[in-house]
C-alpha cells in the first residue's frame, strides 16, 4: 500500500513529528548543517538549553532564547496544513509534537499534545502570572514579572522531565491509532523516541530526510521532505467513504 491507500484505509491516524516539519517554515533544526548545533556561541546549544545553565546563567540563556528559538513570525507550512485537513475530515485523531513552535495550532490543528512545551506560554515562577512570547521576545536581559520574580519560558530544557499529563494523553492517542506517520525527527531523543513502542496499528510510515533507527520497522519509509510529501495527499472525509 501507498500512504495515500493507507490514509484512506484510516479512521485514527496519529502523527508524530519533529523539527523537520518545522524547517519549511523557516525554522532551524539542531543537527543539519544549518541547524542550531552547527552555529558558533560560546557554548553548544544543547548546554545553552539545558535547566542547569538556564539556573546559572539566566542571561546568556535568554539572550539565545530570543535569537534562536522565538521564531513569532513563522506560518504554518504544508505539512501543518495538510494535518489540520485530515483533523477536520475525521481521520487523524491527534498531532504528538516534539517542537515548541506553536505551528500545529496556528494551522487549525484541535487535538495537539505538545511534548516540549510551546514558546507561546511563558509564567512567572515565583506567581504564576502568564505572559506573552512577545513580552520575552521585547524585554531585555532577564525577562521579570511585576512581582519581581523570572519569568520562564514553557518549554521543557534538557535536565527536565516531561509533562506527565501530555505525555500520557500522548501515549494513549497513539495505543489507539490505527495508522501512525512519523516524520522529521531523527528517532534518537529520548523519551519522546521511545513513544513508538505504544503503537499497535496496523501501519507505521516514517518521512525524514535521513535514515532512522526505526526504518527497518516502518511499513513505508520516505527519505523526503515532509511538506512535500504530504501536499500529495487528497483528503477525503469519514463520512464521505
Amino acid at each position: 500500500m501507498n500512504l495515500q491507500e493507507m490514509i484512506d484505509a484510516s479512521r485514527r491516524i496519529v502523527f508524530f513529528g519533529g523539527a523537520g516539519v518545522s524547517t519549511e517554515s523557516g525554522i532551524p533544526d539542531f543537527r543539519s548543517v544549518d541547524g542550531l548545533y552547527h552555529q558558533k556561541y560560546p557554548w553548544p546549544p544543547e548546554e545553552i538549553l539545558s535547566h542547569t545553565f538556564y539556573v546559572r546563567h539566566p542571561e546568556e540563556f535568554f539572550r539565545f532564547y530570543r535569537d534562536k528559538m522565538l521564531a513569532l513570525d513563522a506560518e504554518p507550512n504544508a505539512a501543518h496544513r495538510k494535518l489540520a485537513e485530515l483533523e477536520k475530515a475525521g481521520r487523524l485523531t491527534a498531532v504528538v509534537t516534539q517542537n515548541i513552535d506553536g505551528l500545529h495550532t496556528k494551522a487549525g490543528s484541535k487535538k495537539v499534545f505538545e511534548l516540549h512545551g510551546s514558546v507561546w506560554r511563558n509564567y512567572c515562577e515565583r506567581c504564576g502570572k502568564s505572559w506573552s512570547p512577545e513580552y520575552i521576545r521585547d524585554s531585555k536581559g532577564v525577562p521579570c514579572c511585576t512581582c519581581g520574580g523570572r519569568i520562564k519560558p514553557d518549554v521543557v530544557l534538557y535536565e527536565e522531565g516531561l509533562d506527565q499529563a501530555v505525555l500520557s494523553g500522548a501515549v494513549s492517542a497513539i495505543r489507539q491509532a490505527d495508522l501512525m506517520i512519523v516524520a522529521g525527527t531523527s528517532l534518537t531523543v529520548y523519551p519522546a523516541a521511545g513513544l513508538l513502542q505504544y503503537f499497535r496499528g496496523s501501519h507505521l510510515v516514517l518521512i525524514n530526510r535521513d535514515p532512522t533507527p526505526f526504518d527497518g520497522s516502518a511499513d513505508l519509509v520516505l527519505h523526503e521532505k515532509v511538506g512535500a510529501v504530504l501536499s500529495r495527499i487528497t483528503v477525503t472525509p469519514v463520512s464521505a467513504g
